[in-house]
This record gives C-alpha cells, sequence and structure tokens, in this order.
C-alpha cells in the first residue's frame, strides 16, 4: 500500500518506521515551538520600544511601546527616567520615600491609549550619557488590592548642541581639611577619604548638564597625584597634603581648579566595600544584603550606607546597618535589582563603591 501526497511522492507504509516517524514528529514540534517563541509575545510585562542600547536625541519625543505578556489586570504603566549613574529612583508620589534622586512620572500609559499603555515619551532635556527608562505596571487584584510589575531598558542619551562651555561646580579654589575639627563618620576631609565633585557643562541649545561621570565623555588628571588621585570611575582621593590643579575635560573643552589639601597626615587606607555575591532568590522572600565582610585596614568600626540603583523602589531596611534586607516583590519573570555599599571609617575616609545584584523569579 502506498501514501499519495500532493507533491507525488510515494512513501512506502512498510518502510515508514515507528523511528522515523518520531524523528519527523520531533523536527516538526521543534521548528513549530520555535517559530511561535520568535513570533509570539512576551511572556512577560516588556518595554519594546525604545529599545534597549538605542541612541536618543535630548529633549526629544518617542513612542513608548510595552507588550503586556501574560500579565493580565493591568490597569496603568508608569514611567520614569533617571540617569545609570543615580543612587536610587524615588517614585514621585511616595512621600516616606528617602534618596538624592527624585524621578518624577515621565508619562503615564492606559488602557485606551495608542499605543495601550504608552505613547509619547519625552526624552529628559537635560540628559546626557546612559539612562534607564523604567515602566512599572499597576495590576489590579480586586479585593487584594494592587501589585506591580516593572521592566527597563538602558539608552543611549545624547544631545543635538555642542558644548560651549565646562566648568566644576564648587568654590573656587578648594580648600579640603578643616584643622580643629574633631573625626565623625564623613564629616572631616581626612587622608584617604574618596569623594566627586560636580561638573557642568552648557550647550548650545541652552541647557545646563551634569557631567561628572565619565559615561558623559568626562575625564580628569591631577596634576599632583601626590596630594589628589583620579580613580577609574572618576572619583577622587585625598593621598596627601600640598597643593594641585585638577584638569577636566569633555568634548574637546577644558577647565581647571585649584586645589589645598591640609588634613591631618596620619597614614589612613580607605575601607574596602563587599557587597556580597549575586544572587537569586524567590518572590515573596526576605532577602538580606550583607556587607559583613567589608573591611578597614586599620580594623576600625565602620558606617555603612546601602541603596538601590536598579529596578523598581523597594522598601530597603537597616540601609545605615551591615546587613539590610527587603521583601522580594512578585514577578511575572526574573527581574533584577541592584545596590550599592560604600562604608567609611572612624576617620572620614571613605570606600569605592560595591555593588550586588539580586535577581527575583516567579
Amino acid at each position: 500500500m502506498t501514501i499519495k501526497t500532493s507533491h507525488k511522492l510515494q512513501v512506502e507504509s512498510e518502510k515508514f518506521s515507528p523511528h522515523l516517524f518520531s524523528l519527523v514528529l520531533a523536527n516538526f514540534l521543534t521548528f513549530t515551538l520555535g517559530t511561535s517563541f520568535i513570533a509570539g509575545p512576551a511572556f512577560a510585562f516588556k518595554i519594546t520600544e525604545p529599545a534597549e542600547g538605542v541612541k536618543l536625541a535630548a529633549g526629544s519625543t518617542v513612542t513608548a511601546h510595552v507588550d503586556l505578556g501574560k500579565d493580565i489586570g493591568i490597569v496603568k504603566v508608569r514611567y520614569f527616567w533617571y540617569g545609570e549613574q543615580d543612587d536610587r529612583l524615588v517614585e514621585q508620589e511616595d512621600a516616606t520615600a528617602t534618596g538624592s534622586i527624585v524621578a518624577p512620572v515621565a508619562l503615564i500609559g492606559l488602557a485606551e491609549q495608542d499605543p495601550a499603555f504608552g505613547g509619547p515619551l519625552l526624552v529628559p532635556k537635560d540628559g546626557i550619557g546612559p539612562m534607564r527608562l523604567l515602566a512599572v505596571a499597576e495590576i489590579s487584584r480586586g479585593r487584594l488590592g494592587t501589585r506591580s510589575v516593572f521592566d527597563e531598558t538602558l539608552v543611549q542619551v545624547e544631545p543635538n548642541a555642542a558644548l560651549t562651555t565646562i566648568d566644576f561646580e564648587t568654590d573656587k579654589p578648594l580648600q579640603l581639611g578643616r584643622a580643629g575639627q574633631s573625626s565623625a563618620f564623613g564629616h572631616v576631609d581626612s587622608m584617604g577619604k574618596i569623594f566627586e565633585l560636580p561638573v557642568v557643562g552648557e550647550f548650545a541649545d541652552g541647557v545646563i548638564r551634569r557631567i561628572s561621570a565619565p559615561a558623559t565623555g568626562t575625564a580628569y588628571q591631577s596634576s599632583n597625584p601626590k596630594v589628589i588621585r583620579v580613580l577609574p570611575t572618576g572619583l577622587l582621593q585625598i593621598v596627601g597634603n600640598g597643593k594641585t590643579v585638577l584638569t577636566v575635560t569633555n568634548r574637546g573643552k577644558q577647565a581647571s581648579l585649584d586645589v589645598g589639601v591640609t588634613v591631618n597626615d596620619e597614614p589612613n587606607e580607605p575601607p574596602v566595600a563587599d557587597a556580597g555575591p549575586n544572587r537569586t532568590v524567590k518572590a515573596g522572600s526576605k532577602v538580606r544584603l550583607s556587607g559583613l565582610k567589608s573591611r578597614d585596614a586599620e580594623g576600625e568600626a565602620l558606617f555603612y550606607s546601602w541603596s538601590q540603583v536598579r529596578g523598581s523602589k523597594v522598601p530597603l531596611l537597616d540601609v545605615n546597618d551591615s546587613e539590610a534586607s527587603f521583601q522580594a516583590p512578585q514577578v511575572s519573570e526574573p527581574r533584577t535589582y541592584r545596590f550599592k555599599l560604600r562604608v567609611t571609617d572612624k576617620k572620614g575616609a571613605d570606600s569605592v563603591p560595591a555593588f550586588v545584584d539580586v535577581t527575583v523569579e516567579p
């Protein structure tokens, strides 16, 4: 007996073995499932536009698109912009939140908008360098209240205007060290202290932008690295007494700052922050962040400072203890939360920041 196909191919039934059938079926399923994953929707809430890594012009308007995936009951989506180096995202309506960065809501997307839960999104006019777009979706659970899911994407923001001037936003000349004042955590300029100097640039479009971070194109140089040392992250460290000239450059523009340092010359190595290894946890679990492996060369007690720098904001407890904690939120797909730890010794010397990523799974 033969089976006739539309392609006039003849297959003899006695030669169509079960083993051959299994191989054909397996290949068919692989192709079908593979193409469905490629062409199908996301399985969790996701930003589809703007795409990860895209370059956007500061002050321009783009269209925000999200794929709701399998998350149902979404009533609105709030969008926030924040700098890649910002210490913490603080949602505007959260009056109990603390942090140096307040991110206003850039867009509220609703179901009736086109596209649904998206729409025209203004890129920050004063933005420059890597920025994160965070989309937080609010899901209604009826009498159980609401919960949130989020996604974020990293983009590169560039102004469409040339840099005209650059300058340090600080006292000139800058004097570091205050004789006769008792030392306390972070209150006194001291040997080993690590700090950042704010730098601003004025552009041809009339906008003044903060350009302290190397990611914005800024580079630093110290004429006397035995007084002030420039760290790879763009942070500065006091390493000795004396005078130096700090020079900052960006986009062909340059500015200089005279700095005098008079601090206690007692040798002091800055402490080292250790935020622990990256890890994966289950939604709903209590997560403890440990800085217990942080250390100081002189064995002094340390002051701890934890902050969140990535992901939808979570209530972080005990931010000034060696161990901070938070409740892992509910998620539909693995999501990463990043936390930063800095430690300070009794003489006021700070550590370079340490980071830890916590991935939360459903």
